[in-house]
C-alpha cells in the first residue's frame, strides 16, 4: 500500500488515489447490491494516511488546502461515490475542529487519536427536525450531572456510523435555550446503532440511525455551544466534489461505450454519429465549467485572509448548487448516449444515476442558496 504521507506533491497523491479508486470501483457493485458498507475501502484509505491529511500540522497532520481536498475527493468518487461522501465528512470535521472553540486539551486528545487513524463525524440530523441547516432545535437532550453530561436522543443519517470512533453530537442543553456540541467516543455505554439506511442512493454510506440512551461523558466533552451566527464552513465543498467525481465516472463510461458500440446499421462505432458527438461535447463542456467554478472558489478561499473569507459564503454555496446540478445533467446525458443499456442492473450508469441525485439533499439546500444569492444581489444594488 503506497502512502500519501511521504510526498506532498499534489499530482503524486492524485496518482495514488487514482489507483486506489480503481479498487473502489471494482467493489462498488457488490456494496451497492448488498447495501453493505465499504469496510475494505475505509481500511485502505486509513492505511494510506488519507484520513490524516486534513489534520493541522500543529497536531501532526499535513493540513491540506481546500483546493487539494476537493481534487482528492473528486478522484475517490470516480471510484465510488459512497466512499467519497463518507470519508469527506470526516475530512471536513477534522479540519473544523481546529477552527472551533474547543478546549485545547481536548483538541490535543482527539487529534492524537485521529493521527493514528480514528474516524469522526457529526451526528446532527434528527427525524423530528430534519436538516440542521433549517434551524430546528435538537430533540436530543444533554443533562448536567455533577462533573458529567448525560446524553439522550435519536440521530438519523449518521454517515459512516459502522466505523466511527467519535460522534460529534448536537444536543439541546436541559434547562436552557442553548444547543451544544458533545464529543462521544464510540465505546461509551448506551450507544445503539440501528441499521435503518434504506436509501436507493449511496447505499454504502452506512448512514444509519444512532440512539443515545443515558450516555455519560465527562464535562470536558461538552466542547462548545452552537452559535446562532453560524461560521462559514468551506469544507462542505467535499460534497459537490463527490458528485463531480460521480459525473466524471459516468462521462468516462459513456465515451468508452460510444467508442466500442457498433450496431450493424452503421459502419464503425456510434462515436462517428454527429448527435452522439454533440452529446459527448456537451458533457465535456459541462464538466469543464463545473470544475473551473469549484476549483476557483476553493483557490480564492485558500488565498483569502479572514475578512475576505467572510464575504465568500454566497460563492461557496453557489459552487455547491451549480456543480451538483451540473453533475446530475452530465449523468443524464451519459445515459442518453448509452440508451436503454444504461438502465441495466449490469451497467454502473444506473448506480451513478441514483447516487448523483443524493446531492440535492446535502447542505446547503438549493432554495437556501438561491435566497442567499438574492440577498447578496439586493444588498449591492
Amino acid at each position: 500500500m503506497k502512502t500519501l504521507l511521504n510526498n506532498d506533491d499534489l499530482e503524486h497523491r492524485l496518482d495514488i488515489l487514482s489507483e486506489m479508486a480503481k479498487n473502489f470501483a471494482r467493489r462498488a457493485k457488490e456494496v451497492d447490491e448488498s447495501s453493505s458498507f465499504p469496510y475494505e475501502n475505509m481500511k485502505e484509505l486509513k492505511q494510506s494516511g488519507y484520513t490524516t491529511l486534513s489534520i493541522p500540522k500543529t497536531y501532526g497532520g499535513k493540513e491540506i488546502s481546500l483546493y487539494e481536498l476537493v481534487r482528492f475527493q473528486e478522484v475517490i468518487a470516480q471510484g465510488d461515490g459512497a466512499t467519497a461522501l463518507s470519508i469527506g465528512w470526516h475530512m471536513g470535521v477534522v479540519r473544523n475542529i481546529n477552527e472551533a472553540d474547543w478546549d485545547e486539551s481536548v483538541k490535543v486528545e482527539v487529534y492524537k487519536q485521529l493521527v493514528e487513524g480514528a474516524l469522526i463525524n457529526s451526528a446532527a440530523t434528527e427525524p423530528q427536525t430534519g436538516s440542521p441547516t433549517r434551524g430546528g432545535k435538537p430533540q436530543t437532550v444533554a443533562t448536567k450531572k455533577q462533573d458529567t453530561w448525560v446524553i439522550n436522543g435519536h440521530k438519523s443519517f449518521t454517515t459512516m456510523s459502522p466505523v466511527l470512533d467519535y460522534f460529534l453530537v448536537t444536543a439541546s442543553i436541559e434547562g436552557s435555550n442553548d444547543v451544544g456540541n458533545f464529543l462521544i467516543p464510540k465505546d461509551s455505554n448506551g450507544i445503539q446503532i440501528e441499521e435503518t439506511w434504506d436509501s436507493i442512493a449511496l447505499k454504502g454510506t452506512g448512514s444509519h440511525d444512532v440512539f443515545f440512551h443515558d450516555v455519560i461523558i465527562p464535562d470536558r466533552y461538552f466542547v462548545e455551544k452552537v452559535s446562532k451566527n453560524k461560521k462559514i464552513n468551506p469544507w462542505l465543498l467535499h460534497i459537490p466534489a463527490c458528485y463531480l467525481g460521480i459525473a466524471g465516472a459516468a462521462q468516462r463510461e459513456a465515451v468508452q461505450f460510444a467508442n466500442s458500440y457498433s450496431p450493424n446499421s452503421i459502419n464503425g462505432t456510434i462515436a462517428t454519429i454527429p448527435s452522439v458527438r454533440t452529446k459527448v461535447g456537451e458533457m465535456e463542456l459541462k464538466m469543464q465549467v463545473a470544475k473551473h467554478f469549484l476549483y476557483s472558489v476553493c483557490k480564492k478561499w485558500d488565498c483569502a485572509d479572514t475578512d475576505q473569507q467572510a464575504i465568500l459564503l454566497p460563492e461557496l454555496s453557489a459552487a455547491k448548487l451549480f456543480v451538483t446540478n451540473t453533475a446530475i445533467e452530465v449523468v443524464d446525458v451519459a445515459m442518453r448516449i448509452v440508451g436503454a443499456r444504461s438502465l441495466s442492473a449490469k451497467s454502473p450508469l444506473q448506480r451513478y444515476y441514483r447516487d448523483v441525485r443524493a446531492g440535492l439533499h446535502n447542505p446547503p439546500m438549493d432554495d437556501m442558496t438561491i435566497e442567499q444569492l438574492a440577498n447578496k444581489s439586493f444588498s449591492e444594488f
